[in-house]
């Protein structure tokens, strides 16, 4: 009884990256009108140690369309959200994500008229 082991400290980071209740709210409210339009048929959550990643789908077996991005390591920077093409390129990237989103809605109403 001689030695006192001290327990761990828990670190300061998060073990992972959240999506808050309204982007989350958000983000699925256009995913549904994608879905209700026909485009968008699937999508996955993924959140890691550096970022939340919300991926929609045409198809379940075919890469994401789009990859909406929280990464809060780039908050003072470039801003957090980003909006990621099908071949991987950052097609918008902001510190709001309604800005962000804009694109996909963009393309929500030209299939709405069509």
């Amino acid at each position: 009884m001689g030695s006192v082991t001290p327990f761990p400290r828990p670190s300061s980071a998060p073990s992972q990256v959240p999506f808050e209740r309204a982007e989350l709210t958000r983000i699925l409210d256009l995913y549904g009108r994608m879905v209700a339009a026909g485009h968008w048929r699937d999508y996955a959550i993924d959140l890691g140690r550096e970022a939340a990643i919300f991926s929609a789908f045409r198809r379940a077996t075919e890469r994401p369309e789009f990859r909406i991005e929280k990464r809060p390591s780039l908050r003072q920077r470039q801003g957090m959200w980003a909006l990621v093409g099908e071949a991987g390129q950052v097609i918008k990237r902001g510190h709001e994500l309604g800005p962000v989103l804009a694109p996909v809605e963009r393309r929500l109403l030209k299939l709405v008229e069509e």
